[in-house]
C-alpha cells in the first residue's frame, strides 16, 4: 500500500472553499472511499502538532500502512479543528484527529448524524502563555490574546476560563479581553513582535512561546481538570463512512493503537520521529529543549475521557461558540474496546454518551 501526503497546511478559508465546492458537486461523483463497495482509500486529516503525535508516528512508521493493508491512506494537514470539520462535513475527508470541541460542534449541528468519536489520542498539552507584566487574571483586562481558530478546543477553553474570571469576550473581538483567532505559526511571530499579549495554544506552540519568545505560563489547562486529565485530541470518523466500511475503520483503529503502543515503547526515539514529521510539514525542526518540554506536558492514550465532554459542551455554550444540544451518541467505542480486549488492555468508557 502506498501512502500519499498532501503537504499543504489548509487554512480555514481554504477549507471553506473546498467544503462549498464539495457540497456543490455532491451527487455528481462518488467518493473513492465509497465507490463500488469496498473502500480503496481512507482520507485522514490531522495537524502538525505534538498533540497529534499518534497520527505523525502512525504515518512515519508505516503503522497505518501495515494495518490497512491494500487500502490507501491519503492525508490532509490542518491548522485547527474547525477547518478539519469543514472538510469532514463536506465529505472531503473520512476521518480526522481533532480537538473535542469541534467534534462536539459537528455532532450537535448535524443532530448526531455527522460523525462519531471512535478513540482518544492525546490528553493534556494546552496552556495560556503570556508576556511579562501579566501575572494574574486582573492583568488581562484590555489585552489581546490569541487562540488557534474560532471555536476550536483552545479557543473555547480560553473564553470559558476568562468568563469564569469575570472577563467578558465576544466572537467579534469585543469585551474586556480581545480574543483573536490566529494560525499557530502567526501567533509565534506576532507575539515576538509585541502584537499579542498571550495565547492559549496546544503543544508544541506553548513551549515554543515560552522557550523561544520569552512567554510564561499563566494557566496550565491540566490544573483546571480533575487529576489533570482532559481530552486534547480524539479520533473522529464520518458516520456514513463508518457505516459503509466498518472493516476499514477497525483497521484504522489498529494502526492508531499501534502508534500509541509505539509511543509508549519508544520514549527515547519519539522526539526524533515526531520532530522529523513536524519538519516535513512546517519546514523547520524544533529545538531539542522545545520538543522535550512539549512531550512532558502530554499523555498519549486511547481513552477519549468521555466524562469531560459534558463540561466541554457547557464551556462551548458559555463561550458563545456553539449551540446547545445533546451529545448522546457522540461516542462509538465498540470497535476500539474489541481491539483493546484482544490486546489484554482495559476498556475505555463512553460515560453514557454512546456505545462502548
Amino acid at each position: 500500500m502506498k501512502i500519499t501526503r498532501n503537504n499543504r497546511i489548509l487554512t480555514a478559508l481554504g477549507t471553506l472553499v473546498m467544503a462549498l465546492t464539495a457540497g456543490a458537486l455532491a451527487g455528481c461523483a462518488p467518493s473513492p472511499a465509497s465507490a463500488g463497495g469496498g473502500a480503496e482509500e481512507v482520507r485522514l486529516g490531522y495537524f502538525a502538532n505534538v498533540t497529534h503525535a499518534p497520527a505523525l508516528v502512525g504515518l512515519s512508521e508505516g503503522l497505518f500502512e501495515e494495518a490497512l493493508d491494500d487500502v490507501q491512506v491519503k492525508t490532509e494537514v490542518f491548522n485547527a479543528g474547525p477547518a478539519a470539520i469543514e472538510a469532514l462535513s463536506a465529505g472531503a475527508i473520512d476521518a480526522a484527529y481533532v480537538g473535542p470541541n469541534p467534534a462536539i460542534n459537528t455532532f450537535i449541528q448535524s443532530g448526531g448524524a455527522s460523525a462519531h468519536v471512535i478513540a482518544g489520542a492525546t490528553s493534556g498539552g494546552a496552556s495560556l502563555v503570556v508576556r511579562d507584566g501579566i501575572d494574574g487574571p486582573a492583568d488581562l483586562a484590555g489585552t489581546t490574546i490569541a487562540s488557534p481558530q474560532l471555536g476550536n478546543t483552545q479557543d473555547v477553553a480560553l473564553r470559558s476560563w476568562l468568563a469564569g474570571e469575570g472577563l467578558a469576550t465576544s466572537t467579534t473581538g469585543d469585551g474586556d479581553v480581545t480574543v483573536t483567532p490566529t494560525e499557530n505559526a502567526q501567533i509565534l511571530t506576532l507575539f515576538g513582535k509585541g502584537q499579542l499579549d498571550g495565547a492559549w495554544v496546544p503543544e508544541p506552540w506553548a513551549s515554543r512561546l515560552v522557550l523561544e519568545a520569552g512567554a510564561h505560563v499563566l494557566v496550565d489547562e491540566a490544573d483546571l481538570w480533575p487529576d489533570g486529565a482532559f481530552p486534547t485530541t480524539v479520533l473522529l470518523v464520518r458516520a456514513e463512512f463508518a457505516a459503509q466500511h466498518p472493516d476499514v475503520v477497525e483497521a484504522l483503529l489498529e494502526g492508531h493503537l499501534d502508534a500509541l503502543e509505539w509511543l509508549s515503547g519508544h520514549p527515547g526515539d519519539a522526539s526524533d520521529v515526531i520532530n522529523d514529521a513536524l519538519e516535513e510539514y512546517t519546514g523547520k525542526r524544533l529545538p531539542d529543549d522545545v520538543i522535550a518540554r512539549a512531550l512532558e506536558n502530554v499523555t498519549f492514550t486511547a481513552d477519549p475521557h468521555a466524562a469531560a465532554f459534558t463540561a466541554l459542551v457547557e464551556n462551548g455554550v458559555r463561550a458563545g461558540t456553539q449551540k446547545e444540544g445533546s451529545i448522546d451518541g457522540l461516542f462509538d467505542l465498540r470497535a476500539l474496546n474489541g481491539l483493546l480486549a484482544g490486546r489484554d488492555a482495559e476498556p475505555v468508557s463512553a460515560a453514557g454518551l454512546g456505545e462502548q
